[in-house]
């Protein structure tokens, strides 16, 4: 088994059959998830890793050393490394994860409260833009530029329009706003996560009957 099927977790008979898709948009997800943690464990100090437990399964699956005995370091970067070299974020990317976190979490106890709502404002914008982008995310793979065009225009719609015929697109997008508000990030980032998924939910295997 892959050292990617050991840090997500997947199953040697799916992997067999095919069904597995390394760097697919689970792993995207979870190294998501694993750096958020790590920023949040070197920012504020965290010592106990068992409260960051996506970021224990990745330090202890690749055995990563805590670096300088601060727990968080050593897994950002190493976290970074891979988010960059499969998917090619680039740092400015990493640098509003930084600085939303640290714009939120000013101690252990904000943690929950920022985790829940960045949960909240993925669910909503990923819905939103499966809604909107539905007959795009057929398009056929070799129309990267195109699929990103796109994206980055629909994320501005929803980030700036004030005018829609659907009057439960209008109140979404108003929570979105309110969401990205809070949690600091740009538009340019917004659209980079958002690509991604998307990029990432056109590869994903069909499930079988």
């Amino acid at each position: 088994m892959s050292i990617f099927s050991k840090i997500f977790g997947k199953k040697q008979a799916e992997e067999a059959e095919g069904t597995v898709r390394v760097g697919g948009m689970e792993d995207f997800m979870t190294l998501i998830r694993v750096y958020y943690q790590a920023v949040m464990a070197a920012q504020l100090g965290i010592s106990n890793i068992n409260f960051l437990p996506d970021m224990a399964v990745f330090k202890r699956t690749l055995k990563i050393p805590t670096q300088n005995n601060k727990l968080g370091l050593a897994e950002k970067a190493r976290c970074k490394k891979m988010l960059t070299d499969i998917y090619g974020l680039n740092d400015s990317f990493f640098k509003e994860i930084d600085n939303s976190i640290k714009k939120n979490c000013k101690n252990v106890n904000d943690i929950k409260t920022y985790l829940f709502m960045f949960q909240g404002f993925s669910q909503d914008l990923m819905m939103l833009i499966g809604n909107l982008m539905q007959w795009k995310f057929r398009m056929p793979g070799v129309f990267k530029k195109m699929l990103r065009n796109m994206t980055e225009k629909t994320v501005h719609d929803i980030l700036t329009k004030m005018t829609w015929k659907d009057d439960s697109v209008h109140k979404t997008c108003i929570t979105i706003r309110q969401y990205q508000h809070s949690l600091g990030y740009s538009e340019s980032w917004i659209t980079e996560y958002v690509y991604n998924i998307v990029l990432l939910a056109k590869k994903e295997p069909k499930p079988k009957a």
